[in-house]
């Protein structure tokens, strides 16, 4: 089910749509979607099977009639209460004491299993998250579990309201997303190639609400209490960084230089993840400025509540929050929007400033436990950012990070040594950048890099006259490159003359 999150998703909303932006309606796509996950219920249904009762009370009653069914099968059947056990076994030894983290862990792999009846994990065994990983094992018991229970007819019984449940947070959630956009004076098409899916799972404990970024999708799962709020809040602080995060990670750059503060927020309460990534402390920093100038307040006093939230975020480490609030104050009065502004916010920042007044916060001794997290996936980044460094010439910063991707072994290796032979050429170590190419083709496999291996090893022969050895370099490179223009033309020029570099650059194949 797709969600009408923006304008141009309701027919009267198109027409507002084409007519503010200009715009035609087809040509917009949606940003966000609703919808559930048979998966995710199966995994659910089985934990609520062995003791996981978190916030049963305040549930909604599907939660308590979807158990019940499930105790009354396994009453009935001795299949059904063997797989129950067996289940109940893998999940009692890989219990976390938090019983939201021991939700997350499930998450976190039901997000990557395929439909049942099989649970295969879509991605290799090395590729899934840390607490994906760790309860894997559950996939043979899981699919036991779901024949002996025979959940997909349970599944098929309550799909009327698992859907009357997403229907009941349409509305607000496309209001709050559309009133997040024009706040932000964001474009209202959605984001070719990214996903944000909001899934609702009623098995869930409503108090849990868990975000999951997997390189650019990003996932949330809801579940809805009997009375109470809807935690539209949780939706918007996931849906605030699937909006900014992309901002930051295309300027490296402009962040590195307001590294010297993570230094300031070491004895923070705040999840660790925001004490060695500039990029993370900067853009939460951000998120909480907004909620904090959002917030549903009026009244004489509604601007002295707004700056207290502004201070608690400060007081948890997130030391930028009062920067961006008063950013934002000017900003709502401007005419550009996010596009345009982000990057003078980045520029405007005084570090030397902020990091005095840093220094002078008295941290909290607690902090609300970040509500999004990453996986492996998004460090597929790390790549990405060193050679955003190594175009800005940062090159001890690109060696850095392309060193941190092979100790993680969660990337490519042989870009990463790629990136290093690059560094080293640059940097003028020739007999570096040589040993990095040949570990490069050594295990290489894609025919851009490969290619690209051979060229640069080919100019590096050339530097040192050993023409014969160029040239077997050059001819290489034609084999594994001949479809891209770029490689051939770089390949075939080598072939036709020795490489000579620029005379304005010390020596060096680049």
């Amino acid at each position: 089910m797709v969600l009408c999150a923006a304008l141009s998703f309701c027919a009267e909303a198109q027409r507002a749509t084409a007519v503010t932006t200009g715009v035609p309606a087809s040509a917009n796509s949606s940003k966000i979607s609703l919808d559930t996950n048979e998966t995710l219920f199966s995994l659910l249904a089985a934990m609520n099977a062995c003791g996981y009762d978190a916030d049963l009370a305040n549930s909604n009653p599907l939660r308590t009639q979807i158990r019940q069914e499930i105790a009354q099968t396994a009453a009935t059947s001795q299949d059904a209460a063997r797989a129950r056990t067996g289940f109940c076994r893998f999940y009692k030894d890989h219990q976390n004491v938090d019983p939201a983290r021991d939700l997350a862990q499930f998450v976190s792999l039901g997000i990557f299993l395929s439909p049942p009846p099989t649970f295969q994990p879509t991605v290799q065994e090395a590729d899934l998250p840390p607490d994906a990983a760790y309860v894997l094992g559950t996939v043979p018991v899981l699919q036991n579990f779901y024949q002996a229970f025979n959940l997909r007819d349970l599944w098929k019984k309550h799909q009327a309201d698992y859907e009357a449940l997403v229907d009941r947070l349409h509305d607000p959630v496309s209001q709050m997303i559309l009133k997040t956009d024009l706040y932000l004076k964001l474009q209202m098409s959605g984001y070719m190639g990214r996903r944000f899916t909001v899934l609702v799972e009623p098995l869930a404990a409503p108090r849990d609400t868990n975000a999951r970024n997997y390189g650019e999708d990003y996932f949330l799962v809801v579940s809805l209490p009997t009375h109470g709020e809807m935690k539209l809040d949780q939706i918007r602080h996931t849906y605030l960084h699937y909006v900014l995060d992309p901002y930051a990670l295309k300027r490296a750059t402009a962040l590195k230089r307001l590294e010297p503060l993570l230094l300031t927020v070491a004895t923070a309460p705040m999840d660790e993840s925001f004490k060695t990534d500039i990029g993370l402390l900067v853009n939460e920093s951000l998120i909480r400025a907004i909620e904090a100038r959002t917030l549903a307040v009026t009244g004489k006093d509604a601007e002295t509540v707004r700056l207290q939230a502004a201070k608690a975020a400060v007081n948890e480490g997130f030391i930028l929050t009062r920067y961006f609030y008063e950013a934002l104050q000017k900003f709502e009065k401007d005419p550009a929007g996010l596009k345009d502004s982000y990057s003078d916010w980045l520029f405007q920042i005084d570090a030397d400033k902020e990091k005095k007044l840093a220094q002078q916060v008295n941290f909290s001794k607690e902090a609300a436990p970040e509500l999004l997290r990453a996986t492996k996936a998004q460090q597929v980044q790390l790549l990405d950012l060193a050679e955003q460094r190594l175009a800005s010439r940062d090159i001890p910063g690109a060696q850095k990070l392309a060193h941190q991707a092979l100790d993680e072994k969660n990337e490519d290796p042989a870009r990463a040594l790629f990136i290093l032979a690059k560094a080293a050429s640059l940097s003028g170590d020739m007999d570096g950048a040589r040993t990095y190419f040949e570990r490069t083709l050594e295990i290489a496999r894609e025919p851009r890099v490969v290619a690209w291996s051979h060229i640069y090893l080919g100019r590096i022969f050339d530097l040192r006259e050993d023409r014969e050895a160029a040239l077997a370099q050059y001819h290489a490179a034609l084999a594994f490159g001949a479809a891209s223009p770029e490689i051939k033309t770089a390949a075939d020029r080598g072939i036709s003359q020795p490489y000579e570099p620029p005379a304005s650059r010390p020596k060096n194949p680049n």
